[in-house]
C-alpha cells in the first residue's frame, strides 16, 4: 500500500519537458519563413512568434535554474527519472530552434551583425549540451534506470534527437563564415552530428515499433509521443538539405555535388516513411482521444515533429522544384498550426487548474496493452 501512494504523489515543478513548448512555437517561426509562395509574406508573423519563443525560452531558463539552485533535489529526481530523465534533451532543441529563427528574423529588427552575435551562442550552447545529453541519458539508461520490457517511447529520442537539429542549424551559420578551414570543418562536424543522431534514432524508432507490435499503446497521454518519431525524420530531411546546399560553397568538386545529391537521394525515401509514420501515429492518437486520452505536456510532441517535416518538405521542394512537395510543405504547415492551437489550449487550461504543474514524485509504469486501450 506505501508503494501504491508513493507512485500517485505529486509535486507541483518545472520539469525539462516544459521546454517543448519553446520547440514547438519556434518552429512554427522557422518553417513560416521558408515556405513556398507565401513565406515571404509571413515575415512579420515569423518574427512574433520568434520573440514570443526567445520570451518563453528565458523565462523557462531563469525558472529552471532557480529551481535548481534553491530545490537541488529536483533535479536530481528528474535526472533519475526514466521517463522524466529523456525530456533533457528539450532544453538544447530550444535553444537550437531558437538560435535558427534568431539567424532567420533576427536580421529584419536589428541587422545582421547583431543577429549574428547572439545566435552564435544559443547555437553553442544547444550544440554542446545537446551532445553531452546525447551521450549522458542514454549512457544512463543503459546503466542506472529500471525499465520494462514495454518501456519503449517516443521520449527516449528526445536525448538523441539534439545533435540533429544542431546540424539543421548549422548549415544556417555556414553561408556566414570566411571560405577558410574553420568553414569545412563545421561542415563536416555537422553531418557528423547528422550521423551522430540517424543511428540512434534508427536504432530507437526500432524498438518503439516492436513495443507496439509485442504490447500495443497504453492509451494513455504517452501515446502523443509517437509523433517525437517524425522529428529525427523530418529533421534529418532538413538537415541533408540545408548541408547539401551549404556544401556548394564550401567544399570543392565532385564532394559538393554528391552532398547536395544526397539531399534528394536521402530526403525522398524518408519523407515517406515519415508520411507513413504521420498516417499511423494519427490513427493512434484518434483512437486514444475516443477513449478519454487526458492532455498533458506530452502534447507539445504533435508540435515540433510536425513542423521539422514540414521544414523538411521545403528543402524537397527547393532541391526538387516539385510542385507536390511545394504544396505539401503548406499543408503540414496548416497541421503545425493545427496541432501548436490543440497544445497551447491545453497547456492554458492545465494552467488555470493548476494540474499541469503535478508531476509525479515516484516511477510510475505505464502498462501497454492491446484490445480496448
Amino acid at each position: 500500500m506505501t508503494t501504491n501512494k508513493q507512485q500517485i504523489e505529486l509535486q507541483k515543478e518545472m520539469g525539462p519537458n516544459w521546454f517543448a513548448s519553446v520547440m514547438g512555437t519556434g518552429i512554427i517561426a522557422n518553417a513560416a519563413v521558408g515556405l513556398p509562395f507565401i513565406g515571404k509574406d509571413l515575415v512579420g508573423f515569423s518574427t512574433v512568434v520568434w520573440l514570443i519563443a526567445f520570451a518563453m525560452l528565458i523565462f523557462m531558463t531563469i525558472v529552471k535554474t532557480y529551481q535548481t539552485i534553491t530545490k537541488p533535489h529536483i533535479i536530481k529526481r528528474q535526472f533519475n527519472d526514466p521517463v522524466m530523465s529523456q525530456f533533457f534533451g528539450a532544453p538544447p532543441m530550444a535553444f537550437l530552434t531558437v538560435a535558427g529563427g534568431t539567424l532567420l528574423l533576427g536580421p529584419h529588427l536589428f541587422g545582421y551583425p547583431l543577429a549574428l552575435n547572439i545566435a552564435w551562442p544559443l547555437f553553442w550552447i544547444g550544440t554542446i549540451s545537446g551532445i553531452i545529453t546525447a551521450i549522458i541519458i542514454p549512457y544512463r539508461l543503459f546503466t542506472h534506470n529500471e525499465v520494462h520490457d514495454d518501456a519503449a517511447f517516443g521520449g527516449w529520442l528526445m536525448p538523441v534527437v539534439p545533435p540533429m537539429v544542431s546540424a539543421t542549424i548549422g548549415s544556417m551559420f555556414l553561408s556566414h563564415m570566411p571560405h577558410t578551414t574553420g568553414q569545412q570543418t563545421l561542415l563536416y562536424g555537422m553531418y557528423a552530428c547528422f550521423g551522430m543522431s540517424l543511428m540512434a534514432s534508427i536504432i530507437i524508432i526500432t524498438l518503439i515499433w516492436s513495443r507496439l507490435a509485442h504490447a500495443g499503446t497504453s492509451g494513455s497521454a504517452r501515446v502523443p509521443t509517437l509523433w517525437i518519431v517524425l522529428g529525427p525524420l523530418g529533421q534529418s530531411i532538413t538537415a541533408v538539405g540545408g548541408l547539401g546546399t551549404a556544401a556548394l560553397f564550401t567544399v570543392n568538386e565532385p564532394i559538393a555535388s554528391a552532398m547536395n545529391v544526397m539531399a534528394i537521394l536521402y530526403g525522398v525515401p524518408i519523407w515517406g516513411f515519415a508520411m507513413l509514420w504521420f498516417c499511423v501515429a494519427a490513427l493512434l492518437t484518434l483512437r486514444a482521444i475516443r477513449r478519454k486520452m487526458p492532455f498533458a505536456l506530452t502534447w507539445w510532441a504533435f508540435t515540433f515533429p510536425v513542423g521539422t517535416c514540414v521544414t523538411g518538405t521545403t528543402q524537397l521542394a527547393l532541391h526538387t522544384g516539385l510542385p507536390v512537395f511545394q504544396w505539401a510543405s503548406i499543408i503540414l504547415f496548416a497541421c503545425l498550426i493545427l496541432a501548436w492551437i490543440t497544445a497551447t489550449l491545453g497547456t492554458f487550461k492545465g494552467l488555470k487548474h493548476g494540474k499541469i504543474f503535478n508531476n509525479p514524485t515516484a516511477v510510475v509504469h505505464i502498462k501497454s496493452k492491446k484490445g480496448n486501450n
